[in-house]
């Protein structure tokens, strides 16, 4: 819209004893407008009241006001406007100014919200009033207004003031001159623009500028063409006969025009929040300068689902229509991401996976578009569900047009997915992970970068490092737990560490290409992974926690499998880790997260607000799960796959208003080197490097850096190893 598509009356003039009345050019005009620039010589906030669907519109799209006013004022308008007390609650009153329907209704009565709604404009600098008077006493009569649509500007010079009288009551008229009429419209309203700007900036001699207690408040004695309190009256009955019939139809067409508008903004998508960050727009740009696809390599908590919906709806505003579907590894992650998907008013979300019943809806969404009837559509589908012949036999017949977001890709290098994907033929897609590279399948990553034609550094990438520079995340502190094996248990890895000697290529430092390596690294792997001393190592730091008073809020995420006895039963190596900490606190209340687990939900609910202060987690938190309130984390898992360690970092990170920083204890399990051959030695130095180039890389960016190279001396000393050349190495 701009001022160009209204259609104003041949001569340009309203009048209120006319076919075209003051309130009609207001109402027009004020949604279209994105800066207004009134010169009064009265004004009061009855105007805004009789102009509230129009000045809510005018608000909600983000314009800005400023006016040139005489001193006179309602005791009203003056404590609240001019005197500009604080206000009783600035965020809620943030909420009202975004939500149209809400902001209408406050501004249709006089009240603590009415006068709230001006005051958070007024101090956002969207509404600024300055009180003058001509020369040092005399009254000022301007009543010019300008108003400018992002292309031209238009000008009113009349009789009429800024007063709820002024626009329905009185006897007024004015005339608009509008740029595209004629060069001497163009003048005036530059002449005007240049008064406007020279009087408000306070740079011109004939005007005073008035200080608040040079204000006054409008009383009956003062003395000017008609009673002071007739300009201001600050009510009056909408439904009286002294209403005309073109008033009243006015009033009516504006009534049922505000709610369409109403609907269609409560049914269009929309940005969540303010608008997006500089970052998320250059990354739908990258996107966009990319053909379309493309990989958003972004660290844990620093946005990825809201710049890749950000995206969907950039899209959106050029097609002004939608239909995407995202890829999700958990049914936790498609509830979430069903709330983020309607937090931007996208609708019909249909979800695939996790016993949800989505056939139908599919099926009929095909349908239709095979008779070319095209409607809005969001899918939300486990990788599971997407791969199977139920799902791709829909989905195979409409994907050209869809936006695909797969969230954390890396899964989309799986065997199960990566079978299909030279079937998937989406033109738009989006990866999201903060760690695209599948570690240890080359082919995998291969894959997801041929799929999203992208290779590192990718798109767009938002590291860690930059992340916390930004404040976008906590800050941590790291703490680095030595844990060795029992003898038992280095005897079985030392007999395995033997039989890999066969396999390592000394030359090179790596072990050779051959599946019987990778069975034993797993076997290897599995006795770091179930090393009994962990659980010692765990209570001394429950204890440690508790000392501190910091256990609450605490996230430990724990071994997956089993432990057996001699008698060859067997049970969860998370019971172990429960009953440690519950013999440091008995009264410690604690919880599981597991797949096991019922009411998964409620469970996150009660850790975030501290009816659980210990949760206990296998794999079931590492991808995406947004739980903010966590401030201390354990890892206790030795997994191998780093991966996993930044993605459990990354949960611990996420900011939230009560957390200052957070902590991190990360058991990092070595083998002694109690006769070890040079072989082993060197077999194992490699490995402990490896091992170490993820611990180093979590300490050079936490709070406490060299607390933790103290840590790591003994270790490295050892295997002669340098903590800050293996960061170098990094970087």
């Amino acid at each position: 819209m701009s001022f160009k598509s209204i259609k104003f009356p041949d001569s340009y003039t309203y009048s209120s004893d006319s076919e075209h009345i003051p309130l009609e050019f207001y109402n027009e005009v004020f949604p279209v407008s994105k800066t207004v620039d009134l010169f009064l010589g009265y004004f009061n906030t009855g105007a805004f009241r009789v102009l509230s669907e129009s000045f809510a519109e005018f608000i909600y799209n983000g314009g800005t006001m400023r006016m040139i006013t005489n001193h006179y004022y309602t005791k009203l308008d003056f404590d609240n406007l001019i005197a500009e007390p604080e206000l009783n609650d600035y965020g809620e009153v943030s909420k009202l100014v975004k939500d149209l329907r809400k902001l209408k209704e406050s501004l249709d009565e006089y009240g603590q919200h009415f006068f709230d709604c001006l005051k958070y404009l007024i101090k956002e600098n969207r509404l600024q009033i300055q009180p003058v008077s001509f020369g040092k006493q005399s009254l000022s009569h301007s009543k010019e207004m300008l108003f400018f649509d992002g292309e031209d500007y238009i000008l009113t010079q009349g009789s009429m003031n800024f007063t709820l009288a002024g626009i329905v009551k009185n006897a007024e008229s004015f005339q608009v001159e509008v740029p595209w009429n004629s060069p001497v419209s163009q003048v005036r309203i530059e002449e005007q623009r240049k008064r406007f700007e020279k009087v408000f900036n306070q740079q011109h001699s004939e005007y005073t500028y008035l200080s608040k207690n040079e204000i006054q408040q409008a009383i009956d004695e003062v003395g000017v063409e008609r009673p002071i309190t007739e300009l201001l009256q600050i009510s009056i009955n909408l439904s009286s006969e002294s209403y005309t019939k073109k008033l009243k139809e006015i009033y009516q067409t504006k009534k049922e025009r505000f709610e369409i508008i109403i609907e269609k903004i409560e049914n269009e998508p929309r940005f969540p929040f303010d608008e997006p960050r500089d970052y998320q727009k250059q990354a739908y740009k990258n996107w966009v300068e990319n053909d379309y696809k493309g990989i958003f390599a972004m660290a844990t908590g620093t946005g990825k689902t809201i710049t890749s919906l950000n995206c969907a709806l950039e899209e959106y505003k050029k097609n002004k229509t939608y239909q995407f579907i995202v890829l999700v590894p958990s049914i936790a992650l498609l509830n979430q991401w069903e709330q983020e998907v309607k937090a931007f008013n996208f609708k019909n979300i249909i979800k695939i996976g996790g016993g949800n019943k989505w056939e139908k809806d599919v099926a009929n969404f095909t349908s239709n578009l095979s008779w070319g009837i095209n409607k809005d559509i969001v899918m939300i589908a486990t990788y599971g569900s997407f791969v199977t012949k139920r799902f791709q036999k829909y989905f195979n017949k409409i994907q050209e047009q869809f936006l695909l977001i797969a969230d954390e890709a890396h899964n989309m290098g799986a065997s199960q997915i990566k079978k299909i994907l030279q079937d998937v033929g989406v033109k738009k897609k989006i990866g999201l992970s903060a760690t695209p590279k599948r570690v240890y399948d080359p082919e995998g990553t291969d894959a997801i970068d041929l799929f999203f034609e992208d290779k590192p550094p990718y798109i767009y990438s938002f590291s860690m490092e930059r992340a916390l520079e930004e404040e976008r995340l906590t800050e941590y502190k790291y703490y680095p737990k030595i844990v060795e094996l029992q003898s038992e248990e280095l005897e079985k890895y030392i007999e395995i560490s033997k039989k890999l000697l066969i396999y390592f290529d000394f030359d090179k430092g790596q072990f050779k290409n051959d599946p019987m390596v990778e069975k034993l690294l797993l076997s290897r792997k599995n006795i770091i992974h179930k090393a009994q001393n962990k659980i010692e190592c765990f209570k001394e730091i429950v204890e440690e926690l508790n000392n501190k008073e910091k256990l609450k809020y605490v996230f430990t995420y724990v071994p997956e499998g089993f432990v057996y006895d001699e008698s060859g039963d067997g049970e969860r190596m998370l019971n172990d880790f429960i009953r440690a900490s519950i013999d440091v606190k008995p009264n410690l209340k604690l919880n599981s997260y597991t797949a096991d687990d019922e009411d998964l939900n409620g469970i996150l609910k009660g850790f975030s607000e501290g009816k659980i202060e210990m949760l206990f987690a296998m794999k079931m938190l590492d991808e995406g799960v947004d739980v903010p309130r966590a401030e201390v984390g354990v890892f206790a898992s030795s997994t191998g796959n780093p991966r996993q360690f930044i993605q459990r970092r990354g949960r611990l990170l996420r900011k939230h208003k009560d957390k200052a920083n957070a902590i991190i204890y990360d058991m990092v399990v070595v083998p002694p080197l109690n006769d070890a051959s040079a072989d082993t030695y060197r077999m194992e130095r490699s490995q402990v490097k490896t091992e170490l180039q993820r611990v180093a890389h979590f300490s050079s960016l936490s709070m406490n850096y060299y607390d933790t190279k103290n840590e790591l001396n003994s270790i490295c000393e050892k295997y002669e190893l340098n903590i800050d050349q293996i960061i170098n190495e990094l970087c």
